[in-house]
């Protein structure tokens, strides 16, 4: 589809967007929440460099309204949940933490996709401790692995849920065809895929989550689109008196109300700003000509 062929749903201008969404249709957060990735070493490997610095992010993003953090078991690895441990367990019952599993790491930069039951067994059992709950509110498998039928991966999944140790479940970097498979085999309540302005090709995922009222939440949100988007970007932003990091957001938050985002960073200056792109509504005319990329 080209940009100039989009035609999403508007509001009204009288209307204002919810900036909270229901997950599985029973448990109500707000739509901008947090990314843990960034609070680890170079490429992803190894503790943060400053864990007061990075315990500090965590508890000021939770203070400032977001009560739903996403992490991963592959960051760090194991290092990102244990510090979301420490510096959230006194926030536990104010707030949903998602975490995933499916993905092996032998180094800085180096993701290996490992879909393999007793593997993705290992990651349960391995996120719940270092998390230290009994149950995991959202977990998600973080990729499909090609070699494993997504069927046979997400058995421990449902054996899980079963054993009340995973209470929803989530798909990331998936295609509507993966989505249905999965669901025959339990809920999906969540899918987290690549989107952002400058990147598209999960539009019809995105559409699709919408209409069966399944979250989506895009990773790498706040990618403001290629060079030729910078202009436009520049004066919308400066029409809102905004950064162009939170027109992104703000854009994000209009095209679909089941859009959870999720922007990472390790400063706490970044963590206000983001938290206020939610006053940003778009009208409808910078609205459409963002998506068309005029």
């Amino acid at each position: 589809m080209k940009r100039s062929e989009t035609n999403y749903p508007l509001e009204s201008e009288k209307e204002r967007q919810s900036l909270t969404f229901l997950l599985a249709g029973k448990r109500r957060i707000n739509r901008l929440g947090y990314g843990a990735m960034q609070l680890t070493g170079p490429g992803v490997w190894g503790d943060a460099p400053n864990r007061s610095s990075a315990i500090a992010v965590l508890r000021s993003a939770v203070e400032s309204g977001v009560d739903f953090i996403d992490t991963a078991d592959a960051y760090g690895p194991h290092t990102s949940e244990v510090l979301i441990h420490d510096a959230l367990k006194g926030y536990y019952d104010k707030i949903l933490v998602a975490t995933k599993g499916g993905f092996e790491r032998t180094g800085p930069g180096q993701w290996v996709t490992n879909g393999k039951p007793e593997y993705i067994k290992k990651a349960i059992e391995g996120s719940l401790k270092r998390l230290q709950v009994s149950q995991i509110e959202l977990w998600q498998l973080h990729r499909v692995d090609p070699k494993v039928p997504v069927e046979e991966t997400l058995v421990p999944v449902a054996e899980a849920v079963a054993a009340g140790k995973i209470k929803y479940v989530g798909l990331s970097e998936v295609d509507i065809q993966d989505i249905e498979r999965a669901r025959k085999l339990l809920p999906i309540v969540s899918v987290q895929n690549l989107y952002n302005l400058g990147t598209r090709k999960w539009e019809k995922v995105l559409d699709y989550t919408a209409k069966e009222n399944i979250a989506f939440i895009p990773w790498y949100p706040l990618a403001s689109g290629p060079h030729k988007l910078q202009d436009s970007i520049g004066r919308i932003a400066a029409k809102y008196k905004a950064t162009t990091a939170q027109i992104a957001l703000a854009w994000l938050l209009k095209r679909s109300e089941n859009i959870l985002l999720i922007p990472g960073t390790s400063s706490l200056e970044h963590i206000r700003e983001n938290m206020e792109s939610v006053k940003i509504n778009l009208n409808k005319e910078d609205f459409q000509n963002l998506s068309q990329g005029v």
